[in-house]
C-alpha cells in the first residue's frame, strides 16, 4: 500500500528510513463500543464477517493529511491489528501509526453527519469536519476539498 495513489486521495505516506519512529506508550487506537458494533455489522453486511476495518492516513485534504477507511480481508506485513470488544478488528499500516497513535474512533449519527469519526491527539488543526488534519512536525500538502 505504501506510495500508491488511492482514488480521490493523495498518495499513501512513506516513512523516512533515516528518521526514528516516535515512541508511543499506550493503546495505538481505541474504538468506542458504538463504533465497534457498527464496524462489525458493516463487515458482516458486506460479506466480510472475518474481515477488518483498515484505518489509514494519506497525504491530501484541505489540511495536508486525510483519514481513509477500507475493508481489509487480511493484514499486510507490518500492519498492526487492534482487537475491539465484540469481535471487531481494526488494522493500521506502519506508515499511518505515527499520525494516529492515541486516536479514538467513534461512530456519530445525528442530523448533520452519520459515519466514523476519528478524534486524533496528533492533529494541530483540521478541516472538512475533521476528515482532514495537520500534524505537528509532519508536513502534508494541502489541497482543496
Amino acid at each position: 500500500m505504501t506510495g500508491e495513489l488511492l482514488p480521490g486521495m493523495g498518495t499513501t505516506l512513506v516513512a523516512d528510513a533515516n528518521e526514528p519512529a516516535p515512541e508511543f506508550t499506550g493503546p495505538l487506537v481505541t474504538i468506542t463500543e458504538r463504533a465497534a458494533e457498527k464496524a462489525k455489522s458493516l463487515l458482516e453486511d458486506k460479506g466480510y464477517s472475518e474481515g477488518m476495518l483498515r484505518v489509514f492516513v494519506v497525504g491530501g485534504g484541505c489540511s495536508g493529511f486525510q483519514y481513509g477507511m477500507a475493508i481489509a480481508e487480511e493484514a499486510d506485513s507490518g500492519d498492526t491489528i487492534i482487537e475491539a470488544e465484540g469481535g471487531a478488528r481494526i488494522v493500521v499500516d506502519a506508515d499511518s501509526v505515527p499520525m494516529i497513535a492515541g486516536a479514538e474512533i467513534d461512530f456519530v449519527e445525528d442530523l448533520m453527519k452519520s459515519g466514523f469519526t476519528i478524534y486524533n491527539p496528533n492533529a494541530v488543526s483540521s478541516c472538512a469536519c475533521g476528515s482532514s488534519f495537520q500534524a505537528s512536525g509532519h508536513e502534508g500538502t494541502p489541497r482543496p476539498c
